[in-house]
């Protein structure tokens, strides 16, 4: 079996990769697992966040998303343009996430 990141031979039964730490089909799965939430994004957005959102939930490049929404937008029926708008209203805001705390070491 071969990383499919890195590519190093690795044996049948590794769970992760020697080389560089990927999980292989063998590594343990979570127990629980949060679910995904279609949610505006507050981090990557142009407008309201609504394309990042769905990248983000689909789990695809928000440009590609964004290039999508624009054929849609030009389209003669407009659904790109209406669909955003909706979306705009009915998908809920990114919560804030937590930033990571700092601590400074003084050494005497």
């Amino acid at each position: 079996m071969f990383c499919t990141k890195c590519g190093v031979s690795m044996d049948d039964k590794c769970a992760y990769c020697s080389q560089c730490g990927t999980a292989t089909a063998n590594a343990p799965r979570p127990e629980y697992a949060e679910p995904r939430r279609l949610m505006r994004s507050i981090y990557d957005k142009k407008i309201a966040g609504v394309c990042g959102g769905f990248a983000h939930y689909l789990g695809v490049d928000v440009t590609v998303v964004r290039l999508i929404w624009l054929i849609l937008t030009f389209t003669p029926p407009l659904p790109g343009l209406i669909a955003y708008i909706v979306a705009w209203i009915v998908m809920p805001q990114e919560p804030h996430r937590l930033e990571a705390a700092t601590t400074t070491v003084y050494q005497a």
